[in-house]
């Protein structure tokens, strides 16, 4: 009895009841859409036509299946989203490492982080376009902008939350500020570090995509706003939509999965948390 409630209250349970419960709600409206009169095809499919599409052979243009337009897309956008990601990362750490150095800098800097991060990825694409005049780097620049904030902000929290007792260990020992930040600093903040990254890293892929809609040429975003038209059919539109979910999530799970390689410590004290767990309930 004990197993089969910790396994009714356990997150991936949880994880498949909501699944379920979208998969209903969608047939649901996937039916009622259906008896209506839509042209040229419906604008909710049901799940398993989806599913058709992926594995058709029919071609949507003059050259391509759903399925090809979709992948030969998906690389230009998800290597302009990884670009943008490195840049951010790159440049979120600096900032975050430079503030926690130079109160000046930290004064100085964060409040323009917050005025970046209150303007809107749709009012800010037009800019960065007339900046830098070119599709391809604008697109870039702003995956960029929306990663190197949570990268910053959540790098500067982790450097900030190291104990007081622990610098002045450091400093008893006359560490100098290179051993302090190697051996003290960046290792305690790399947590922080990485809940960053996982935060970025969909944001990013969310962001290209959205531009594309926005600005044309080739990518996701592109092909989706195209479908929407019925310039292609339909189901490149939910193709793209669910494409672009999972890998999102594989993103974020990517991060993790790094930073558990990265991150040994971390793992030895999951470990020994779960030892005490199991022995508390043995007890």
């Amino acid at each position: 009895m004990n197993l089969i409630k910790k396994a009714l209250n356990s997150k991936k349970m949880v994880t498949v009841v909501w699944v379920i419960g979208l998969i209903i709600v969608w047939e649901i409206g996937a039916t009622v859409i259906e008896h209506t009169k839509r042209s040229p095809e419906n604008v909710l499919p049901h799940l398993y036509q989806i599913l058709e599409s992926v594995f058709s052979t029919n071609k949507v243009n003059s050259t391509q299946t759903a399925l090809q337009i979709v992948l030969s897309n998906a690389g230009i956008t998800l290597f302009r989203a990884g670009i943008g990601f490195l840049i951010g990362t790159a440049i979120g750490f600096v900032l975050a490492l430079l503030m926690n150095m130079f109160l000046a800098v930290e004064k100085t800097v964060f409040p323009y982080l917050m005025i970046i991060q209150m303007i809107p990825i749709l009012g800010m694409a037009p800019i960065v376009l007339a900046i830098t005049k070119d599709i391809d780097k604008s697109r870039i620049v702003i995956a960029a902008i929306l990663t190197f904030y949570p990268v910053a902000t959540n790098t500067l929290a982790g450097f900030k939350s190291v104990e007081k007792e622990k610098h002045e260990l450091m400093y008893s020992i006359a560490a100098t500020k290179y051993q302090i930040y190697s051996k003290l600093l960046i290792p305690s903040c790399m947590p922080y570090f990485f809940t960053g990254l996982k935060i970025s890293a969909p944001m990013a892929i969310t962001a290209s995509i959205l531009v594309d809609t926005l600005q044309g040429g080739g990518g996701l975003g592109t092909m989706l706003s195209q479908s929407l038209k019925h310039a292609m059919s339909i189901y490149v539109f939910w193709q793209i939509v669910f494409f672009s979910a999972i890998i999102g999530i594989l993103s974020y799970y990517f991060m993790a999965v790094i930073e558990k390689i990265l991150s040994p410590y971390k793992r030895k004290g999951a470990r020994v948390k779960g030892e005490v767990s199991a022995n508390e309930e043995a007890a």
